[in-house]
């Protein structure tokens, strides 16, 4: 299946996909960054999936999420009748849940269900007992107990059952995720699960403030962001899945089941914007805790609950997704220097305070501190908002949001009235010293444009954001020039690529990738400050358009195949989506 074939399940603490076929392909019990015991995703079905669909293998096909919720129902129109799959994950209580419901809708349908379980990213074969509380699945430290009133057996270390559901009877199956050595948890009610499940996300998407002409599109967004937030931190995953590759076939394959600061900082900002400030607040503590210890030890991503070491290792019994291999768990980029976050960081902390959240003397004291450490360290080469693994350079959009770390903190201190005034010449020194150099070293005149690195020739859509953060207004020329240098360059079949990779090397990784989405995003923003504001509602169009049929964002697209592209769904994307939106709709030109 593509991509965009899957469907999104949350209960804000981890996440499953479910395809159109009715198989959940991918699911980690307890939290979006433990070993799955679905894997089908990025291997095969023996890897791992769980199968509810009519017998009738020629059944057409519809879904849709049940108004602003994450309860998917899939509907199965077949020759003998209809049936409607109703999927969803309770908000947590002590044991994470996935509810299925076959629901019969029009005359009578036979279903089949399969039910492969394997643990540790599909590579442990449970033992399985069919014991009074119900269907138990044990290996090492993980249980799964399956109850369902439908009769199940055991096939080639497959549960399977048959069944057929006629108009108006339901078949309810349940999936708990418990640790072996306890007891299994208490049954839940499958249908109060579903009422409960509903009335939690339609009182979140309620309180949204943001309306417009793409109002459903930005709440979706909203919503597939709550759903990547990991309720007891706060913190917020880049995406619920590993190595959904940024090519077919290609190396380009990450694990983004973590925080980064840079996406978490955007998505900070995504929900302040639209009146979801609870949210915002959790963020902010979970990026206070996270960070506190040395500035010189601050990462550029972490774990859920603020862990810091993600080793990253390769999977060799995971074929990959369409043969992408290889399947990474982990993330090596934790140990990367990028400047930049220093920017989003005091950027977004910035932008609370302005929506109303306070900020507390410990919380400043924080901010002083990686201050105090960026003056120093900001004349370091790094790896760059894109995690190069070709070496460290002098990247022009990191120089550029150094120069918002400073500018930022030089707004808190005038424009909050927060202390230690006695930083604010130096601030403002620093900050002109990186605007001089940036300008001098970062536009290439013969290139006419600001490149990607200090003394190169390549042209990199991050500096897009040039004029979005404010480092030059729109009318100056070389930011005209720059957009232009884009647009000429980097512009394909009406979408954004980052770079080109085989150029220069710089990443230091083989081959290509797709358009990237969120630059397309930022391009939009651009054409409306260039007063093309037709042109960047157009862009936005067409980037609506991509979405699958419930409205759901990956990380790139391959404008050639017409298929997504890179982990989903991807918080960047759709934090870009809500960005790029209000940015068009907060005034008219």
């Amino acid at each position: 299946m593509k991509i965009e074939d899957y469907g999104f399940l949350s209960d804000t603490q981890t996440a499953a996909l479910v395809g159109r076929n009715g198989s959940v392909d991918w699911l980690c019990f307890p939290r979006f960054d433990s070993a799955s015991c679905f894997a089908a995703l990025v291997g095969e079905a023996k890897n791992g999936r769980w199968l509810i669909a009519p017998v009738d293998l020629s059944a057409t096909v519809t879904r849709k999420y049940r108004d602003h919720t994450l309860i998917l129902e899939t509907t199965f129109e077949t020759k003998s009748g209809i049936v409607r799959l109703i999927d969803f994950m309770p908000p947590r209580g002590t044991n994470p849940d996935i509810v299925r419901i076959v629901e019969g809708v029009r005359g009578k349908v036979a279903v089949r269900m399969e039910l492969i379980i394997r643990f540790d990213y599909g590579d442990v074969v449970p033992w399985v007992r069919q014991c009074r509380a119900g269907l138990e699945a044990i290996a090492g430290p993980n249980a799964l107990i399956l109850r369902t009133p439908i009769a199940t057996r055991g096939e080639d270390l497959t549960t399977v059952a048959e069944f057929e559901v006629a108009a108006g009877e339901r078949a309810p199956f349940v999936l708990t995720w418990y640790q072996s050595h306890e007891e299994p948890p208490p049954a839940i009610n499958p249908d109060h699960a579903l009422r409960d499940t509903q009335k939690f996300w339609t009182d979140w998407a309620g309180s949204c403030s943001w309306g417009g002409k793409w109002h459903d599109a930005v709440v979706r967004s909203l919503i597939t962001l709550k759903g990547l937030t990991y309720a007891p931190t706060g913190g917020i995953v880049a995406a619920a899945t590993t190595s959904l590759p940024e090519k077919i076939g290609g190396v380009r394959n990450w694990d983004y089941r973590y925080c980064w600061l840079r996406d978490a900082t955007f998505t900070l900002f995504a929900l302040t914007r639209s009146g979801f400030l609870e949210e915002a607040r959790s963020w902010r503590g979970w990026l206070l805790r996270t960070i506190a210890g040395s500035p010189s030890q601050m990462q550029i991503l972490y774990g859920t609950h603020g862990e810091r070491r993600l080793p990253e290792f390769e999977i060799e019994w995971l074929a990959g997704y369409e043969n992408s291999r290889p399947v990474r768990i982990g993330n090596a980029a934790s140990n990367q220097f990028q400047l930049d976050v220093y920017g989003e960081v005091m950027s977004s902390l910035y932008h609370a305070q302005q929506a109303g959240i306070e900020i507390e003397e410990t919380d400043w004291a924080v901010q002083v501190a990686l201050m105090k450490f960026l003056e120093s360290h900001w004349q370091d080469p790094d790896e760059g908002i894109w995690e190069v693994r070709g070496g460290r350079k002098h990247f022009t959009h990191s120089k550029m949001m150094a120069w918002l770390a400073f500018h930022r903190g030089v707004q808190l201190i005038e424009t909050a009235g927060l202390p230690n005034a006695e930083h604010l010449a130096r601030w403002k020194q620093i900050r002109d010293q990186i605007h001089k150099e940036v300008c001098e070293r970062g536009y290439n005149s013969k290139v006419r444009a600001f490149t990607q690195y200090y003394g190169s020739d390549a042209l990199d859509a991050s500096l897009l954001m040039t004029p979005l953060i404010g480092f030059l207004p729109i009318e100056d020329e070389r930011v005209r020039n720059t957009i232009a240098g884009i647009e000429r360059d980097l512009l394909v079949q009406g979408f954004i690529l980052r770079y080109r990779p085989e150029e220069e090397n710089v990443d230091g990784l083989p081959g290509d990738e797709g358009v990237f989405l969120p630059c397309s995003f930022w391009f939009a923003m651009c054409l409306k400050m260039l007063g093309r504001k037709k042109e960047a509602c157009q862009m936005v169009e067409r980037l609506l358009a991509l979405r699958n049929d419930l409205g759901l964002l990956s990380e790139e697209y391959d404008p050639r195949a017409k298929r997504l592209l890179g982990n989903f769904p991807q918080a960047f994307t759709h934090v870009a989506l809500v960005s790029t939106v209000h940015f068009l709709e907060q005034e008219s030109d």
